[in-house]
């Protein structure tokens, strides 16, 4: 019989405990993504105690802490490449030093320049009147530039491998894995800001500039889709590098210029044809649920992350994974009948 497929499952979760703690582990969750720790008095967040009484507060709750994400929320000079960028990277040295000692594998970080991920709407109605966020770029196309200016894609490459050709050899050294994801939205420039990661080549390039198994993407399964990527054809294309760190699994419906996230089970994607993928290029390593609707009796005041459309999409991801692993092993029984 072939290897069971599992997947570690994991939700975002706050450094400090909360229900939604209590909530996760309930639902079934066993992995934790959370964020570097807030400055206190055992030092700055990238330091080493923060760091480690963190992953033992997890630990302690009976969470394996697996991934540090927006890994590296101080670096906006590195990725302009202005002046004092190299005391930005030398933070994310130390930070990618401790993690290591710690024991805290995968770091995901993004290479969006000024401004993170973006939305014109946070309150579009979906099914049974939930809420979801969605981007539309001619809603955008008054929108003054930033205070950055215009910033080129030629610029943004260049710093990003600047950036790389520092950080790599020492998640190599440290055995941490990076795991860069994709721009959000996919789409150049907003606002005067150009964005480079906003096609599967443009994802296979960047991990590219410095190649080492230790620089890898997040496959972030709904911007993947917005760029109108064949999302189990992309699973395979880089899986089968080993180049997959990491998943965030959600979905969209429409393109660059004008899409809405949905339901898990509600967007353009064949999910369980995805599931499926990531099962044959053997994936095994952490998946979260990522950017759910706000449901009823919710407030509504952190978009894309409110409680109970993350317990119904850990449910979805749970059920798949099932019927995959199921699906597997039942073809191998009926060829050794």
């Amino acid at each position: 019989m072939s290897e069971t497929f599992t997947l570690q499952m994991a939700e975002i979760l706050p450094p400090f405990p909360t229900v939604s703690w209590e909530l996760a582990r309930q639902a079934g969750a066993t992995h934790a993504v959370s964020n570097v720790p807030p400055e206190s008095n055992d030092g700055a967040g990238w330091d080493f105690l923060p760091l480690l009484r963190m992953h033992q507060r997890f630990a302690d709750a009976g969470i394996t802490l697996a991934v540090i994400e927006t890994g590296f929320p101080w670096l906006h000079l590195g990725k302009l490449g202005l002046p004092g960028r190299d005391e930005e990277i030398a933070r994310c040295q130390t930070l990618i030093r401790n993690l290591g000692a710690i024991g805290v594998p995968t770091i995901c970080w993004n290479f969006m320049a000024v401004f993170n991920w973006t939305r014109t709407s946070t309150s579009i109605p979906t099914r049974g009147g939930a809420l979801v966020t969605g981007y539309d770029h001619a809603l955008m196309a008054g929108a003054p530039n930033t205070e950055a200016g215009v910033v080129t894609e030629e610029q943004l490459w260049s710093s990003l491998e600047y950036v790389m050709q520092a950080i790599v050899p020492t998640a190599e050294e440290a055995g941490v894995t990076l795991a860069l994801h994709p721009d959000d939205p996919p789409i150049s420039p907003i606002r005067g800001v150009g964005r480079i990661l906003t096609s599967p080549d443009a994802m296979m390039r960047a991990i590219d500039l410095v190649p080492s198994p230790n620089n890898v993407l997040t496959f972030c399964q709904g911007s993947f889709a917005t760029m109108g990527a064949d999302i189990p054809r992309e699973i395979r294309r880089f899986g089968e590098r080993g180049a997959i760190g990491f998943v965030h699994f959600r979905d969209v419906r429409g393109t660059p210029e004008r899409f809405e996230e949905t339901f898990h089970d509600d967007g353009q994607t064949d999910m369980y044809e995805a599931m499926r993928t990531y099962r044959d290029v053997g994936f095994r390593g952490v998946v979260r649920p990522d950017h759910v609707p706000t449901m009823a009796g919710e407030a509504n005041d952190t978009p894309g992350y409110q409680i109970l459309g993350r317990l119904f999409a850990l449910g979805y991801i749970k059920g798949l994974t099932e019927a995959v692993a199921k699906e597997k092993s039942g073809r191998a029984n009926e060829g050794n009948g």
